[in-house]
């Protein structure tokens, strides 16, 4: 892998150069918080010989070097462009971009009221298991699990069933926006147990305001932005970039269909 990456063209001497394939990480390129299989590696590497690669995801940096990185490569290393935090912290060819916060956005005062009123419901849910951390914070954005993201992976797979049952979350979501309805917040489902919430249009179209400014950089125009996502569907993390007129959308099952869908479309 260290070889590969090394050898990668330049974004202006890829073969097919106007063209960019942008991936959700969670049930896209892993399965959820899981790592990267070494075939999906190897076949993304073959990829990035023929136009540029990126991912977005919600997760913060750390945790997407955990699914997408090797101990020797960094995530930065592996892709042209690392969105993390759906591109509040955003990397090209290895270099930060600047971000945005969202503690800075929204303000203490406001933060607090939000986090008390999330950690008072969870308090009051009943559930088969619940376990640590209900709010994460990160740079653009809160993360509430309302079983707890300290969760293994079995009690995760469990809440999956039992919240398409009981619509957990969903009606999370519900509650914040009747308490909050003028904060100018977005709350979008994603991945296994949790959901996010940030500023309106901080969702994953963010990021694509530095594939525009491409153009300005190394004269690429990236005409051509293929997304793949799993949670496709209105209300989920994938649902504005897959609608987005700026993007081709492929919506996937999974990592063995992105795959499948990646190899039939670029003859790899």
């Amino acid at each position: 892998m260290a070889e590969v990456a090394s050898l990668i063209p330049p974004l202006e001497a890829r073969p097919i150069k106007n063209t960019i394939c942008l991936f959700d990480v969670d049930n896209t390129l892993t399965p959820a918080r899981r790592s990267a299989s070494p075939e999906m590696l190897t076949l993304l590497s073959a990829l990035r010989h023929k136009c540029a690669l990126g991912y977005v995801g919600g997760s913060d940096l750390v945790k997407q070097q955990e699914q997408l990185g090797t101990p020797a490569l960094p995530v930065t290393a592996l892709f042209d462009f690392c969105f993390a935090e759906n591109g509040l912290t955003a990397y090209r060819m290895g270099k930060p971009l600047t971000g945005n916060s969202f503690i800075e956005w929204l303000g203490e005062e406001k933060y607090q009221q939000l986090v008390n009123f999330c950690l008072v419901y969870v308090a009051g849910l009943k559930l088969p298991v619940k376990r640590g951390t209900f709010v994460e914070f990160r740079n653009g954005m809160v993360n509430i699990s309302p079983i707890g993201r300290n969760a293994s992976l079995a009690e995760r797979n469990a809440f999956v069933t039992y919240d398409r049952t009981h619509n957990v979350r969903h009606d999370f979501v519900l509650a914040l926006k009747e308490k909050f309805p003028d904060y100018g917040l977005t709350y979008s489902i994603g991945g296994q147990i949790s959901f996010d919430v940030f500023p309106t249009g901080w969702d994953k179209t963010y990021c694509l305001k530095y594939l525009e400014e491409e153009k300005a950089l190394s004269g690429v125009e990236y005409t051509t932005i293929h997304f793949f996502g799993d949670k496709t569907s209105k209300g989920g993390n994938d649902y504005e970039i897959y609608e987005d007129k700026r993007t081709v959308g492929h919506a996937v099952d999974g990592p063995e269909d992105t795959m499948r869908i990646i190899k039939e479309m670029f003859k790899l």
